[in-house]
């Protein structure tokens, strides 16, 4: 499968951005997916993740209240919907999918992930 992320760009502090990962190749709703991110310096972190179903979401500490993560399936998007965005969300993020269907699904560990998209920049000023 073949990942593409979109959306990224500058905004202000408290400002809103959409990052989409479009899915191609193999049965997209086969897939557990996640987002993780990057910034300058530091390890990549989990920020978000779904299930096959959407039908449950996960969120990282950092992002809970904030961020809202949503699948289409006749799209094969999944969409991250960033609001009230702090100079700290700034980083590279990526979207991954986990083909595997263990239920002890560790979804925070990009371990659990075998397909990564190529990754797009958030920066939030402040």
């Amino acid at each position: 499968v073949q990942l593409q992320a979109s959306g990224g760009g500058l905004v202000q502090a408290g400002g809103s951005l959409r990052l989409s990962c479009a899915a191609s190749g193999r049965t997209y709703n086969n897939y557990r997916m996640g987002w993780f991110r990057q910034a300058p310096g530091k390890e990549r972190e989990f920020v978000a993740a779904i299930t096959r179903s959407g039908r449950n979401t996960y969120y990282a500490d950092s992002v809970k209240g904030r961020f809202i993560l949503s699948r289409d399936g006749a799209e094969n998007t999944v969409t991250l919907q960033m609001n009230s965005l702090k100079s700290e969300d700034t980083a590279v993020y990526y979207c991954a999918a986990d083909p595997r269907w263990d239920p002890r699904w560790d979804y925070s560990s990009d371990s659990s992930y075998s397909y990564w998209g190529q990754g797009t920049q958030v920066t939030v000023s402040s």
